[in-house]
């Protein structure tokens, strides 16, 4: 065998690895993904709510914390990170509405970065649990309860939520909200692994102690929200994911906008390997799988896609160079004994990771229960799953060269 068809191997053993590893996951557990333990003890909580030029949002994002229902909610800390609109003049209108509940705050300059207008409210927050959302997501009413039970585990550091596209009204978006579900259920199995590797922004709860032990959030990385979930793991607390706990995100409209947020993600996800590589097979399964697990990850996609331009490439020269010889020679371009109808070993394995990791896709979609949004139609999953999924290994690549180049804007 050649290299190519070596390398190609080696990447089919690795998806199946892995597509096998969720499947019996979620077969073994699927009974428990919608459970959330009861709740025993009313611990009480404080949510930083960060806001940056979201003055059309910002009204709607705090009403839906106030109302969202938990009695053990003592503080919102509204945190204006210098915006350039109103945001900060209807931040205050809120407060003086809810005179005992909320804290209008506004960072003394701009950070630039998410972590930074974070850790300046987390600073008014003195209560047993800290929880974190923005100023364009909306949790559903209950999600804060949802995720307190489980911090009756005293290992238990983090507690994650089921973010959902809420905006759907064009294609991109549509797109966007397969991806979040896939992603959304590839996490509640990953917790069974005791491997979720992120907390996001729109609503995550932590154990204050456990927080201020691990000094917050990294300022420096562009996804504040993987790095600090890196980190408790490193320290030795577990994470988990409250499913019905669900929070609506406001996702990019354009695809500039898509490619800037996933630029960001990429990058700090770089970053975040970067400085926890030392924890590689060390730190249980931070150095065990999460980290050999997200490596490996951007390693298929860029060996798939780099495969596929190989093979399209080849066929194209090839049959153009025919063709071309058979015009000079005056032959048959096309004859009967060119045709093969037999099946090569890696078109076999080709067609069975895409036809499993469709089958994970829809698993993944049935297993969000929405009564507002209509199910996804055939076509739109289609071309997620042949289309979409493709610029993931270009965005990485370009994530690459502008990390290379010390481009670090958010």
């Amino acid at each position: 065998m050649d290299f190519i068809t070596w390398v190609f191997l080696i990447y089919s053993f690795i998806a199946f690895y892995f597509l096998f590893l969720f499947i019996l996951t979620y077969f073994q557990n699927k009974s428990k993904i919608f459970w959330t333990p009861p709740i025993t003890k009313k611990y009480e909580i404080s949510i930083v709510l960060t806001c940056y030029n979201e003055g059309k949002s910002i009204g709607k994002a705090i009403e839906n914390i106030v109302k969202n229902g938990y009695s053990g909610l003592k503080k919102v800390i509204v945190v204006d990170d210098c915006s350039k609109d109103n945001s900060y003049e209807i931040i205050q209108k809120y407060a003086k509405k809810y005179p005992d509940l909320i804290l209008a705050v506004q960072t003394p300059k701009n950070t630039g970065c998410a972590a930074g207008a974070k850790n300046y409210g987390a600073k008014f927050a003195n209560t047993f649990l800290i929880g974190f959302t923005d100023g364009d997501s909306f949790p559903e009413k209950g999600a804060i309860e949802k995720t307190i039970g489980f911090f009756d585990d005293e290992k238990v550091g983090a507690v994650t939520s089921n973010v959902l596209v809420k905006n759907r009204e064009n294609f991109i978006l549509k797109l966007q909200s397969i991806e979040y579900k896939v992603i959304k259920f590839s996490r509640k199995l990953l917790e069974f692994l005791d491997s979720i590797y992120v907390t996001p922004g729109p609503l995550a709860v932590y154990r204050k102690s456990a927080f201020d032990e691990i000094g917050g959030f990294d300022e420096k990385n562009l996804t504040e929200d993987i790095e600090i979930t890196w980190h408790l793991q490193s320290a030795g607390y577990k994470i988990k994911m409250s499913v019905p706990s669900k929070v609506y995100s406001i996702a990019p409209k354009t695809i500039k906008a898509w490619i800037h947020q996933r630029n960001r993600w990429n990058i700090g996800g770089l970053q975040t390997i970067w400085k926890y590589k030392a924890a590689f097979t060390r730190k249980g399964m931070l150095g065990a799988f999460i980290l050999p697990f997200f490596i490996l990850s951007w390693v298929l996609g860029l060996f798939g896609l780099g495969f596929l331009v190989y093979r399209l490439s080849r066929t194209l020269i090839v049959k153009l160079l025919a063709t071309s010889y058979s015009v000079q020679a005056h032959t048959a371009i096309l004859r009967a004994s060119d045709i093969n109808l037999t099946f090569s070993t890696l078109l076999v394995f080709g067609l069975s990771v895409f036809c499993l990791s469709l089958w994970f896709t829809l698993v993944a979609l049935l297993n969000v229960k929405e009564s507002k949004y209509k199910r996804e139609n055939f076509f739109t999953v289609g071309f997620y799953m042949i289309f979409y999924l493709l610029f993931y290994p270009i965005i990485l690549i370009i994530s690459s060269y502008r990390l290379i180049k010390g481009d670090l804007r958010w």
